[in-house]
């Protein structure tokens, strides 16, 4: 059977193209052999379950490998301590195929009778006996941990874990516990011992810190590309089209796979897309991506889920990209931890930014849509203008411009200069949307967004065009902004680009002209 991309469960190698894991797993495995505990902590599906699946086969040699899933557990097994060592041991039993026959026997007896004085501890004394008896170092994996992150059962079984580490140079215990799901479990408090300070502590504070990169890097993802290619011959640029899927996804696991599906399964064969070659092409990553950006899947559900429900996690977002804020890296902030924890941003240089440009517009839309776009007048313009605009299947963006300065200055010219600083790119946004809606796509290019500047990358039909929106300051700042741009169009290699200033003097020439700059032609509009 053919290999396929997956982006549903754990990846299998026998039968998913997958980025390579070995130095991967070289990393992990040199914290094993150092004895650490630690956690695997990203968001929903950033490949923790295939990670555990791959460490399973890669320690084996060197170790014994007990893998367990908490999403097996029932709720009835945090009921009460004896349920929990009930369902546990029995998940040992079958997921441990080297155990000691009489280790294996002391937890079957114990799985049948759990109603005994103390049964975590008594469980824990199984476990001691069976590193003792083992022949290779035992190592535990647990996934998805957020099953039990909010039960006191779960964290009186890691205060265990964490006496048993502690304890590791009196009695034998585990080499390495490796912890894998979205929230950090290693920021759980409560209170360990009841003594009169009532203390309050970590019973994951052990936990060394795992900084292994679980994001696929270009040459990640074109080592994938190069299995796929050996089976396919599609003659595919896999550096050029590597480059160009990460810089949508910035490695995100999932979705660089999911942009691998589209391609490979539904993509190619359609009317644009013939062939297999035609599909792997930027045109083709382009239309990927406008399919991820409308499509219901469990990873937009869950970022949506999350915004609704912590409204300061919202509020963040938000500042970053309708307002343009820039947020210090602060990780104590609960709307940054968030954030991060939750796979929403990232840490890059000592503000917080979003984690990807697929992330970035689909938040937009959303917020855009809160503010009732189909309310918006610059919205219903362009949508009744919309087919204008194409000709042979390619954007006409200075016609654009053209339209939006009469349809802005009609609408709004007259209003305050608050009014036009603080929303006058998000009109300009509503009037494209529906311009581009179903064939192309935007994203805001984050190195530039602030309240003065913001480059908007258009992606139509496979070809890019840079629109820099910016409030007029004056001629000698313009002249900067256009070297800017100029100088920026090199960056995506293209010898056009457009500019539009909104103006606040009252003599101001509204229209469109072009110059040249360092030898590229800039079509400058002013509203």
């Amino acid at each position: 059977m053919a290999k396929r991309f997956n982006v549903n469960g754990a990846c299998k190698p026998n039968k998913h193209y997958m980025v390579d894991l070995t130095s991967r797993m070289e990393q992990i495995k040199a914290m094993v052999d150092n004895g650490d505990y630690f956690t695997i902590n990203r968001g929903r599906q950033y490949g923790k379950t295939t990670m555990l699946m791959s460490l399973v086969r890669y320690l084996g040699r060197d170790y014994d490998v007990v893998f367990l899933d908490f999403q097996d557990l029932t709720a009835s097994a945090f009921e009460d301590e004896e349920s929990f060592s009930e369902a546990v041991a029995g998940t040992i039993l079958c997921a441990a195929d080297d155990l000691p026959e009489d280790i294996r026997e002391q937890i079957e007896a114990f799985e049948k009778n759990t109603a005994v004085k103390n049964p975590m501890q008594k469980l824990f004394r199984i476990f001691t006996a069976w590193c003792r008896a083992s022949e290779k170092p035992v190592v535990l994996l647990i996934d998805e941990v957020d099953t039990a992150t909010n039960n006191q059962i779960f964290l009186d079984f890691l205060a265990q874990l964490r006496k048993a580490y502690l304890a590791s140079s009196l009695r034998p215990t585990f080499q390495s516990v490796i912890l894998a799901g979205v929230h950090d479990v290693q920021n759980i408090k409560r209170k360990i011992r009841p003594d009169e300070e009532h203390k309050v502590n970590s019973p994951w504070n052990i936990a060394a810190d795992f900084l292994v990169e679980m994001s696929f890097q270009p040459t990640d993802i074109a080592g994938m590309l190069r299995e796929y290619e050996k089976d396919y011959a599609t003659g595919m640029d896999i550096e050029d089209i590597s480059q160009s899927i990460y810089d949508y996804t910035s490695g995100y696991p999932v979705l660089v796979s999911r942009i691998c599906k589209l391609l490979d399964e539904r993509i190619a064969g359609t009317k644009t897309f013939q062939t297999k070659s035609a599909a792997w092409t930027k045109d083709g990553i382009v239309q990927a991506v406008g399919m991820i950006l409308t499509e219901s899947n469990p990873l937009f559900d869950s970022l949506i889920d999350k915004v609704n429900t912590y409204p300061e996690l919202k509020n963040i977002l938000y500042d970053i990209l309708m307002n343009g804020a820039e947020i210090s890296y602060n990780p104590d902030l609960p709307s940054v931890h968030l954030a991060l924890m939750y796979g929403f941003a990232k840490k890059e240089a000592s503000r917080l930014v979003i984690a990807n440009r697929i992330f970035e517009t689909r938040l937009y839309n959303y917020f855009f849509s809160m503010e009732n776009e189909r309310k918006s007048e610059m919205y219903r313009i362009g949508e009744r203008e919309k087919y204008r605009f194409i000709e042979n299947g390619e954007l006409n963006m200075e016609q654009i411009l053209e339209r939006f300065v009469v349809s802005f200055d009609d609408l709004y010219g007259d209003r305050e200069e608050q009014f036009i600083e603080d929303d006058g790119w998000r009109f300009f946004l509503l009037y494209l949307r529906p311009i581009i809606n179903g064939v192309g796509n935007y994203y805001i290019e984050a190195r530039t967004r602030n309240n003065e500047r913001t480059d908007v990358i258009i992606d139509y039909h496979g070809k890019q065009t840079v629109c820099e929106l910016k409030i007029w300051r004056g001629n000698a700042y313009n002249e900067r902004g256009e070297q800017q741009l100029s100088d920026y169009l090199d960056y995506y290699h293209l010898d056009k680009g457009y500019m539009l200033s909104f103006c606040f003097n009252k003599n101001k020439n509204i229209g469109v002209r072009e110059v040249k700059v360092g030898g590229k032609t800039l079509v400058e509009a002013v509203v």
